[in-house]
């Protein structure tokens, strides 16, 4: 288990494994998750431009294969 203190201005230094485990240097920004029961979870914020691509489809869809999936769906109906 790790711990760290809270100053008296509210601040606190996170335990070098975490900042490890999160891949934390300095300037970057985290984001604290109040879960129920008081629990908090801390994650690193990343920027947007890290998120590009993660969404990419396979492969292109056509017009075609938009309207055959659109009259399988209505087939079904």
């Amino acid at each position: 288990m790790m711990e760290s203190g809270v100053t008296a201005k509210g601040q606190t230094t996170l335990p070098r494994k975490v900042r490890q485990l999160l891949d934390l240097h300095a300037g970057d920004r985290v984001r604290y998750v109040v879960l129920d029961h008081g629990e908090v979870r801390v994650s690193k914020l990343r920027p947007v431009s890290e998120l590009a691509g993660c969404l990419k489809a396979p492969r292109a869809v056509t017009l075609d294969d938009m309207d055959e999936a659109i009259a399988s769906g209505a087939s079904r109906g």
